[in-house]
């Protein structure tokens, strides 16, 4: 049987996350945690096993709280509106942070990714999951008519993903205005639905409707 927690689970893990976030796995140290936590050592291993232990269950609780949440909100909007949603709050994340503590899971995948088989899979599960929300976002505005269809939408996901990645790395050394939204804007532009596109889409319905 398990051991019932000597403390608050959700407040130990929310200062986990902060003390990881802000240094990084390796050059958090177990008094950094303790003295974070309020919460013993022995206590902490207890519940999680080792540090290692703490840190997996820090990066899922940022992932649920922060990546997870921003894309069930953006998945009820417009396919469009919601891939414009979803960089709006990262622009905004990456200005107001303070600390310049950037995104812990890209942190982690520059971090412990390259050489640590279980995170690498853990950081790629969670990349893949951005990336198909975007892909579900673009296959729905072209159908729709709102996203332009000169590129598959697998191409253009990734390339999402590649801006988020690319900005949320740079805001860390360069957390301008004008630099990221400069690296935002062109791939947003790429989006949007031609003429050429709606008028193909609106042969498309035109052609359905004269077959019933």
């Amino acid at each position: 049987m398990a051991r019932p927690r000597e403390f608050d689970e959700d407040v130990v893990l929310n200062a986990t996350v902060q003390c990881f976030w802000r240094f990084g796995y390796e050059a958090t140290s177990v008094k950094d945690l303790t003295e974070q936590t309020g919460v013993t050592a022995a206590s902490l291993y207890n519940a999680y096993g080792d540090k290692r232990g703490l840190f997996r269950a820090a990066l899922d609780r940022y992932v649920n709280d922060s990546i997870a949440q921003r894309i069930r909100r953006c998945e009820a909007l417009p396919p469009l509106d919601a891939i414009h949603a979803f960089f709006d709050e990262i622009l905004q994340r990456s200005l107001n942070d303070r600390q310049h503590k950037g995104c812990m899971l890209v942190n982690s995948a520059l971090e412990m990714a390259p050489h640590d088989a279980e995170f690498q899979k853990i950081i790629a599960g969670v990349l893949v999951r951005i990336e198909v929300f975007f892909l579900g976002c673009v296959r729905a505005g072209q159908a729709d008519g709102t996203v332009n269809r000169s590129l598959s939408a697998d191409i253009l996901s990734r390339h999402l993903l590649g801006v988020l990645m690319g900005v949320r790395v740079l805001a860390r050394v360069r957390p301008e205005k004008a630099v990221l939204e400069s690296v935002i804007a062109p791939a947003l532009s790429q989006l949007a639905a031609t003429a050429s596109d709606q008028n193909q889409r609106r042969r498309g319905g035109e052609r359905r409707s004269s077959r019933k």
